[in-house]
């Protein structure tokens, strides 16, 4: 007997303190296909408590819009600059959190290793 394909939804979270990118890709068998892509944008929230408040109800909300089965997120790496790498893990953190708080399991990805996926892959356009 032939099994049907299997649906999944990934939520896919690139962090950022400044602006946080997401897509939403809905994958059939090996076929994936984008559906919803976007920013959550931080720029005009100074205080920095404020900015992973901001982070938690997006994220919460593209979860309940979407309702995806994981979450795929950009692992941290290390730079020079102690604090901006402080306040990225706290909003990955937080993005981490709306996630467990859902249920949804989540897989973290080295950055070199997400940024290979070609637009051509998910029908993107080049300009991104």
């Amino acid at each position: 007997m032939i099994q049907p394909v299997k649906e999944k939804i990934i939520l896919g979270i690139d962090p950022g303190t400044t602006i946080m990118g997401y897509g939403v890709l809905r994958v059939q068998g090996t076929k994936p296909e984008m559906i919803a892509m976007g920013i959550i944008d931080l720029r005009k929230m100074g205080d920095h408590y404020l900015k992973l408040r901001h982070i938690h109800e997006r994220v919460l909300s593209i979860i309940e819009s979407y309702l995806p089965d994981e979450l795929a997120i950009e692992a941290p790496f290390f730079g020079k600059n102690v604090q901006s790498m402080l306040k990225l893990g706290r909003a990955q953190g937080v993005a981490m959190a709306a996630a467990l708080s859902r249920d949804i399991p989540i897989t973290e990805y080295a950055p070199l290793k997400i940024k290979w996926l070609s637009p051509e892959t998910v029908r993107l356009p080049r300009s991104r």
